[in-house]
């Protein structure tokens, strides 16, 4: 099944074309051109998602489940012109694409399960007290409810699990939330694809047509109008820091402010304890190379830092990872400024003095190779910037003296998705001093495994302190992330008529 893309933006159920258009970059195949973004049609699709809230809003938890499983059955129904349009534009193998399609349908179908069981509603309920000596008590009913419309904003890094269709707009339409996307520049016509399969489940399941809406490419301005436009009520970001910081701050500067989910990446630091060296340091030192160079490095948990003990099992892990990054060939990133960016972290590094290459590639255009660097601790707590996320297959080896120094560099980590701790049973106690640190930098420990990929679980967080995310309550992958498209409204003394229906009786749920 080949696809040509119309490049059209999707306004409330119309696709739109628009006078300025912008050629896609693929890494092979065909070029096609797409319609620029504007402020106007920012204007027309927020108006439509708010008044698709009035319907969508206070629909079912049944009927929104049957939407996530329909545009799930939609996406698989284009599998193979998905794959097709998205090994062209980013250059990533099909068996990720595969993979990533299927994270993303089965992503949808556990929110519309999840949904469905009503836990994530979080009702409770005071009953009235009467008779209570001072003063009686009302009857109370609390229930989350959907807050309105929600700006979505696609990642270079995955076209399908945290774009047009991802984990985002999953979770505010699994909330009640109607979704305007601004499209990745990255990927145009793998958003177009998913679009048209989300409008056709629109179409099937009889909803409002401004339940959805997909805006493509646009100068900032048209990121700028969403953010601020009165009628989104709530922002989700996956991308890098100087952008959803910018994006963060006019969120925060509106007139009514409202939260940005920004997730902001990490370098996900690996703290790799003696007796787990001593054992196993070259199958830990091989195993990292792997994660390090998992997608050429651009998953937002790809571990870029291993901190470990001074010594020969240090030299022996640092000279296993090496000689595993020697047999990864050239990678293709995912877009050209990417990978500039990517080489302009190598040229930070090769310029210190302080750090001392342990193998170093030059690449060109969108073709890269691993690059693998070590420090002391000393200096890396003298240098801010070489805990800064370098997106693609760098890595970092910090030595410490001992125990206390790793703990001590460990609180001068900023905040992190993920950290790990390598660690057999006798480093349990030295486990133990760490654990208390670490759970206060990320949102996620991992005890001898490694970071990059993230189960989408009842369990999951994807998040973590600044800078990681943007809000360190929430996470951006696992049925949890439907809880920050919602509010809590307390309901004092209703007459059971009157109650939302899913604060009725249980019999009497729909």
């Amino acid at each position: 099944m080949s696809f040509t893309p119309h490049g059209k933006h999707l306004i409330a159920g119309e696709w739109i074309a628009t006078d300025q258009r912008f050629s896609s970059e693929p890494a092979h195949g065909p070029a096609h051109d797409f319609s620029v973004g504007t402020v106007d049609l920012v204007n027309r699709a927020c108006e439509a998602a708010e008044e698709a809230f009035w319907s969508y809003g206070y629909s079912s938890r049944e009927d929104r489940a049957r939407f996530l499983d329909a545009i799930a059955d939609e996406i698989e129904a284009r599998a193979e012109a998905i794959t097709e349009i998205g090994t062209q534009e980013t250059g990533l193998p099909e068996a990720r694409l595969n993979g990533e399609r299927g994270r993303t349908t089965g992503q949808l179908r556990l929110f519309a399960e999840h949904i469905r069981k009503g836990d994530y509603l979080d009702r409770r309920h005071d009953p009235a007290l009467p008779d209570r000596q001072p003063l009686p008590r009302p009857d109370l009913k609390l229930i989350e409810r959907p807050i309105g419309p929600v700006a979505v904003f696609g990642a270079s890094n995955f076209p399908l699990a945290f774009s047009t269709a991802g984990g985002d707009t999953a979770a505010a339409l699994a909330a009640g939330c109607p979704v305007v996307v601004k499209g990745h520049s990255a990927h145009p016509g793998t958003g177009e694809i998913v679009a048209e399969a989300i409008h056709a489940a629109i179409a099937t399941c009889n909803l409002h047509p401004g339940t959805f809406s997909l805006i493509q490419g646009g100068k900032r301005d048209v990121g700028t109008a969403l953010v601020t436009h009165p009628l989104i009520k709530a922002v989700g970001f996956t991308g890098s820091l100087a952008g959803g910081r910018a994006l963060f701050d006019l969120c925060a500067a509106r007139p009514e402010p409202i939260p940005f989910f920004g997730e902001l990446g990490s370098v996900n630091p690996m703290f790799l304890l003696p007796a787990a060296m001593a054992a196993r340091a070259d199958q830990i030192g091989t195993g990292w190379a792997g994660s390090l160079t998992m997608g050429a490095g651009q998953f937002c948990t790809n571990p870029g830092i291993a901190v470990v003990l001074d010594g020969a099992d240090a030299d022996r892990f640092t000279e296993a990872a090496k000689s595993a990054l020697e047999q990864v060939g050239p990678q293709m990133m995912l877009t050209p400024g990417i990978a500039q960016a990517y080489h302009n972290g190598k040229a930070r590094f090769d310029g210190r003095n302080a750090v001392q290459p342990v193998l170093t590639h030059d690449g060109a255009g969108r073709e890269v190779r691993p690059n693998l660097y070590q420090t002391s601790a000393e200096t890396f707590l003298q240098d801010h910037a070489l805990g800064e996320e370098v997106f693609g297959p760098l890595g970092l080896i910090v030595r410490v003296r001992d125990i206390d120094e790793m703990a001590r560099l460990a609180r001068g980590f900023e905040g992190q998705l993920t950290t790990t701790i390598h660690m057999d049973d006798a480093d349990l106690a030295d486990a133990q001093k760490l654990r208390p640190i670490l759970e206060r930098k990320a949102g996620r420990v991992l005890v001898n495994g490694f970071p990059t990929g993230v189960e989408v679980a009842d369990a999951m967080v994807h998040g973590g302190p600044y800078p990681a995310s943007t809000n360190f309550g929430a996470t951006s992958v696992g049925t949890l992330s439907i809880r920050r498209f919602l509010r809590p409204v307390s309901y004092q003394n209703f007459p059971e008529g009157l109650l939302p229906q899913d604060l009725l009786p249980q019999g009497d749920q729909q």
